[in-house]
């Protein structure tokens, strides 16, 4: 598959044009054009738009190796990931290199066993370079990241242990707020690669296994109807984009139903709410494999419409 998440190509044989937005098979992709709707397509009856650049985007930024060793830059190694400007539902991961070192990186993705080489190549100092990119609607099925990152500089100064990164990233991953990545120029969720060691209090640690029950955190039970309307979740929600939104909504469903699970209670009702469908699909999706879920339906058409699902824990 030569196209890639996020390609602007043309159609071959139609006046239409638009952004990749789905990988489907060796064969086809899905199109998303301006009018927001994604269109299956043959990859070989589209054709890429040579020499065009999405609005906001930045190309790695070459500096060299040549900071002087006293102005030498020891920490800032992230990883940034962004909406696409023009197919919002587009994700791109981006390695930030802020320091002074040249990085080698690799990322290899891990899909139920099938690995797969995605990244390899070196982040100059002070530069960065896109290594993935994703569908933010099929976060659940994402692939586990492997990403592994060597230091490397001519000075005379000692690098830091390579930085290991092993993540299956979840909703709740992205429900906090986006901040700004001057690097990229644009908002996103940041990931620090480098952060110091955390050190252990031995004293505290010991003082936490003698805690007394009222000490500890006790898991409130849930309410057997929970409504995931975001306008009951966050009264920020008119600043949230929709990936924000679904975050959200899927971090307070997953607590309510491990909640649900951990009082034992024989069923619960998640409010979605009709709209696009995005949401009931999401929530269907993680009960079908759940362990402790024995079934799930709609529940009372009359009072909810098709808009909650009634799900009995085993």
């Amino acid at each position: 598959m030569k196209y890639k998440l996020g390609d602007f190509v043309r159609f071959v044989d139609e006046k239409m044009e638009g952004f990749v937005t789905r990988i489907i098979d060796d064969q086809m992709i899905g199109v998303t054009g301006e009018d927001d709707f994604e269109i299956p397509v043959l990859a070989s009856k589209v054709t890429t738009v040579h020499g065009y650049e999405p609005e906001g985007s930045v190309k790695e930024n070459k500096i060299g190796d040549l900071t002087p060793a006293g102005e030498f830059i020891k920490s800032g190694v992230l990883l940034a990931i962004v909406s696409d400007p023009k197919a919002n539902s587009v994700v791109h991961f981006h390695l930030v290199n802020e320091t002074s070192f040249l990085l080698m990186a690799a990322l290899t993705t891990n899909s139920q066993q099938k690995f797969k080489g995605e990244f390899a190549g070196t982040i100059e100092p002070k530069s960065t370079v896109k290594i993935y990119s994703a569908q933010m609607a099929d976060l659940q099925i994402w692939p586990v990241f492997m990403l592994n990152i060597i230091y490397n500089t001519k000075h005379n100064i000692e690098p830091p242990k390579p930085v290991v990164l092993i993540e299956k990233f979840k909703a709740k991953d992205f429900s906090g707020s986006k901040k700004q990545i001057p690097a990229l120029n644009q908002s996103g969720w940041r990931i620090q690669l480098d952060e110091p060691e955390v050190m252990i209090d031995a004293q505290k640690l010991k003082e936490s296994f003698f805690k007394s029950p009222a000490e500890k955190t006790n898991i409130e039970k849930p309410s057997n109807e929970i409504d995931l309307h975001i306008e009951k979740l966050r009264n920020d929600h008119q600043f949230l984009s929709s990936h924000e939104i679904l975050g959200i909504q899927l971090e307070k469903f997953h607590q309510s139903l491990d909640a649900a699970v951990v009082h034992q209670l024989p069923e619960i009702i998640f409010i979605h709410g009709a709209g696009n469908g995005t949401l009931r699909h999401e929530l269907h999706k993680i009960l079908g494999r759940h362990q402790k879920v024995q079934t799930f339906m709609d529940a009372q058409k009359e009072k909810f419409g098709y808009g909650a699902t009634k799900v009995l824990l085993k």
